[in-house]
């Protein structure tokens, strides 16, 4: 199997990562965190300039027609550059919703807003009681007309307190865990219907919590089978953030390595304690595993046989939890204080691979998925 990147990935590549270099150091991220939605306009305006905001969506719409591998190059730079804007929540989460679930005419409304920059959507899919369960949906969806009738609550939307629509999972029919009667419906943020509550999240984002007093949503695509969209764009966001992990990751071994080399003690540098040097070895040990599983998952996410890519997707977010764990744990320890403040980046990584393990099933959660469906380990 031809591992290699095409001359149109490596342009990609080369481009995203001198962007990041050249605009995302870590003094100017904590600018662009203070700006009035946590997140640069102006980066956010780059994006579309460039064209990361249209690359998994078709040449038709304005399109990259890209797919997951160049979907994770953008996001294994965005990992190393801890970047703020609503990427996943606009152009993974939503815009997975509107590539598979939508409509012809709805994309065609739709995308060239995406990939213009003037549209910012939020998947709207969470319960408090859910934990995980995709198919755990009480918020409902009543038919009126020739649209629906939303009601119920939502948490922690992903970049919901900044979006200018909603994609919402909302029940039409059967029991609150029934797999089938749910649908994604298409609200509008200004509804008078929709009231949102934003916050920061630990890792620097934001999120919102969102209540539906008979707000007025359109489907997209089937009101009551959405479900199989909803799993399918939530395998892809697993893997584009496998790609994300891996780009932070690889930070916190190279700025840890670089202390390693520059901090003395008793007169000579730590990094010449051998027994420092073997931990450094386990944490790019650690990283070249996830790196192969989340190669695994890029190639997977676009799989049609969903039980083979929710296996692979698992395992890979496995392995990408142990890796962020041990390796935000080392990093921490071998800077010694210095990584606990705020004012210094390794922290910050380590509490984004703390969020990342947690969003869409924790590792023990997929490592039990993994073990009950006789997968891969």
């Amino acid at each position: 199997m031809d591992f290699d990147f095409s001359e149109d990935q490596r342009l990609l590549k080369d481009s995203v990562d001198r962007l990041v270099a050249d605009r995302y150091g870590f003094e100017s991220r904590k600018g662009f965190a203070k700006q009035a939605n946590g997140w640069s306009a102006e980066m956010w305006a780059q994006y579309a300039e460039l064209g990361l905001l249209g690359l998994p969506f078709s040449e038709d719409h304005g399109g990259f027609g890209g797919g997951a591998i160049e979907t994770g190059l953008v996001m294994e730079a965005f990992g190393r550059g801890l970047v703020l804007e609503p990427y996943l929540a606009t152009v993974v989460l939503g815009g997975g919703i509107i590539r598979h679930g939508a409509s012809a005419e709805q994309q065609e409304e739709l995308v060239p807003q995406i990939v213009a920059g003037d549209l910012k959507l939020a998947l709207a899919h969470v319960e408090r009681h859910s934990r995980w369960n995709l198919n755990d949906v009480a918020v409902t969806a009543k038919a009126d007309g020739s649209g629906y009738v939303i009601n119920g609550e939502k948490s922690v939307v992903l970049h919901g307190d900044c979006a200018d629509k909603l994609l919402v999972t909302a029940r039409t029919g059967g029991a609150q865990r029934d797999a089938g009667g749910i649908g994604v419906f298409l609200v509008d943020a200004s509804d008078a219907g929709v009231s949102r509550k934003g916050y920061p999240t630990q890792d620097g984002l934001r999120a919102a919590e969102v209540s539906f007093a008979n707000a007025r949503g359109v489907a997209i695509g089937d009101a009551g089978g959405a479900l199989p969209v909803v799993s399918r764009v939530v395998d892809e966001a697993i893997a584009a953030l496998c790609s994300e992990a891996v780009g932070g990751m690889g930070e916190m071994l190279a700025i840890t390595v670089d202390y390693m080399k520059q901090r003395k003690q008793f007169g000579r540098a730590i990094g010449e304690f051998q027994v420092l040097q073997h931990r450094a070895v386990d944490m790019f040990a650690a990283l070249e595993g996830a790196k192969s599983m989340a190669m695994l998952a890029t190639m997977m996410a676009t799989s049609d046989d969903a039980k083979a890519r929710r296996q692979a997707i698992s395992a890979a977010k496995v392995q990408i939890g142990k890796s962020g764990k041990h390796i935000g744990e080392e990093a921490v320890q071998l800077h010694g204080g210095i990584a606990m403040t705020m004012e210094y980046k390794v922290g910050h990584y380590f509490k984004r691979m703390t969020m990342i393990e947690q969003m869409f099933g924790s590792t023990d959660h997929h490592l039990a998925y993994v073990a009950n469906s006789g997968g891969m380990f």
